[in-house]
Parts: C-alpha cells; sequence; structure tokens
C-alpha cells in the first residue's frame, strides 16, 4: 500500500502510559509504507525507537501530522503551528477524545488505509482572539475549543460588557465568560450549561459563568459576528480583581481596566482527517454516553 503523503510528522502527549510503544507501532506503519517522517524529539525524548530520526521542527513542514494524545495535545499542536493548512490525524490517547479519529487497537489497520488516501478531510472553524489595551492590540491567538474571560485568584464576580458587531447585548456580572466555537461547545462551555452545536454550522456561543442575573443564558450567534468583551474591574478593598484570559485551557493572559478582548472566526480552518464523513451525532452518543 502506498502512502498519498511524502512526509508525515509526528507529535505525543508527554506524560501517556505506553507511549514507546504506541510511537514505535505508528512509526512501524508509517516505515512500512516508505514516508520521510518527522518526530517531535522534545516529546519523544528518551525513545529508543525515535533517535537518531528528523526533528520536527515545525508542524507545518509536512503533509500530515499524526496527534498521539487527547484532545489538549491537539491543541497544543495547532497552537505551534506557524500555517494550518496541514491535515491532523488523531490517535486518541487520552480520556473522552472528541477530536480523536482512531485509537491504539486501530493503529496497524486503519492507519495505511488512511494514509493511502482512504479517509476524507473535515473542517473545523477556529477563533481569533486579540486583546486590545489603550488602542493597541498587546495579544493575539487562535482557539479551537473557546476563549474564557474570568475571575483569576479570588473567587468574586466580574463585570464584562459585551457587544456584538458593534451593537449592545448585555453586561454580565459574573463569574465570567466562555466565547466557543461548535467544536468547544462539547467542552467547558457545556460543563457551565451551554448548548451542544453542530460543528459544521459557522456560529459561536456566548456561555456566562455563573451569571448574577438568572436571566442571562448561553446564546448562539452567527460566525460572521464580532464578539468585544470590555474588561470592568472594581476597586475593592483587597485591590483590584485579577481577571484572565485563557486560550483553548493552555495560554492565559492576564487582563486590566478596561482591556477590550474581541473575537472572531478565524479566516482558515483547521482540518482533520478522518475515516469517514462524520454526522457527529455517533460522536455524542458514544462520547457522551447518550445510550442507545
Amino acid at each position: 500500500m502506498t502512502s498519498k503523503y511524502t512526509s508525515v510528522g509526528i507529535t505525543v502527549k508527554s506524560g501517556i502510559e505506553e507511549k514507546s510503544e504506541l510511537v514505535e507501532r505508528v512509526l512501524a506503519v508509517l516505515d512500512s509504507m516508505h514516508v520521510q517522517i518527522c518526530c517531535d524529539q522534545k516529546r519523544m525524548e528518551g525513545l529508543s525507537c525515535a533517535k537518531g530520526m528528523p526533528d520536527l521542527i515545525c508542524p507545518s513542514d509536512t503533509d500530515l501530522l499524526i496527534v498521539i494524545g487527547g484532545d489538549g495535545t491537539i491543541m497544543r499542536a495547532i497552537r505551534e503551528m506557524e500555517s494550518l493548512t496541514v491535515p491532523i490525524l488523531s490517535i486518541n490517547a487520552g480520556t473522552i477524545g472528541f477530536l480523536a479519529e482512531t485509537d491504539a487497537s486501530e493503529i496497524e489497520s486503519l492507519l495505511p488505509q488512511l494514509l493511502s488516501g482512504q479517509g476524507v478531510m473535515e473542517t473545523r472553524s477556529l477563533l481569533k482572539v486579540d486583546v486590545h489595551r489603550f488602542g493597541d492590540i498587546v495579544t493575539t491567538g487562535h482557539a479551537l475549543n473557546e476563549a474564557v474571560i474570568a475571575q483569576g485568584s479570588i473567587a468574586r464576580l466580574v463585570d464584562l460588557k459585551t457587544t456584538v458587531s458593534g451593537e449592545s447585548l448585555t453586561s454580565y456580572h459574573a463569574d465570567g465568560l466562555i466565547v466557543a466555537t461548535p467544536t468547544g461547545s462539547t467542552a467547558y462551555s457545556l460543563a457551565a450549561g451551554g448548548p451542544i452545536v453542530h460543528p459544521s454550522l459557522e456560529a459561536f456561543i456566548l456561555t456566562p459563568i455563573n451569571p448574577h442575573s438568572f436571566s442571562q443564558k448561553p446564546i448562539v450567534i452567527p460566525g460572521s459576528s464580532t464578539v468585544s468583551v470590555e474588561v470592568l474591574t472594581r476597586e475593592k478593598k483587597f485591590g483590584d480583581s485579577n481577571v484572565i484570559l485563557t486560550i483553548d485551557g493552555q495560554t492565559s493572559v492576564t487582563l486590566t481596566h478596561e482591556d477590550v478582548v474581541t473575537v472572531a472566526l478565524h479566516s482558515e480552518q483547521i482540518t482533520f482527517l478522518r475515516r469517514t464523513n462524520d454526522t457527529f451525532y455517533s460522536t455524542i452518543r458514544t462520547k457522551l454516553k447518550w445510550g442507545g
């Protein structure tokens, strides 16, 4: 069987059990298909099977990126990409693994089929997140799941003045606000009471975290919108509130009074290599255990 991908990069979650065995099995399949392989040597330090192989300096330099781990490993890999055009094939070695296409038991059977071109490509939306301070952009990033603006070290409500495409929506007096993609609708947003949104939709979700007003509920807005959230901290006897912007649960920025966080759909999308066109409903039944 011949691979349609000339060069393939591999990255792996650092702390998983049986890491050496999983990497060795994937490498064996790739080698049998005469693929050029680059390994993430930082995460594979000490693995004899990857010793001496070219280092995966930039995932964007390959034709396909194989990610061994959970959803967090996928989000870390996306964050490290300079270009978002390289498709991702994920092998679940995490917990729930909403984004994973295969698991360890399928490496020898399914991986050759997908590499030979029998799979399909699925795109997912990303968020572009900017932090404005005194009119200047001081931080920018992209999120596959969500951007969260929330109180930091001390449990205290924060005021977040929110507009959608220039029109006032509300001022949330809450523990925080989650701005999520449809992909992220099954992550933190769901835990905070947000709706599940099909990943094919161009939309995103605003989910307040423990709002003081019972009438402030999650809302789904069109993907063409731009959300602006102004941070309004209050002087308190213990000092100003410590507000943090967290992107995909992995990177964080401390926000100050009158900082404005803008969120819109990214101009690029991320692509996953799948075995078939997923209806998403089977994923819901399996991952969330909705029953037969």
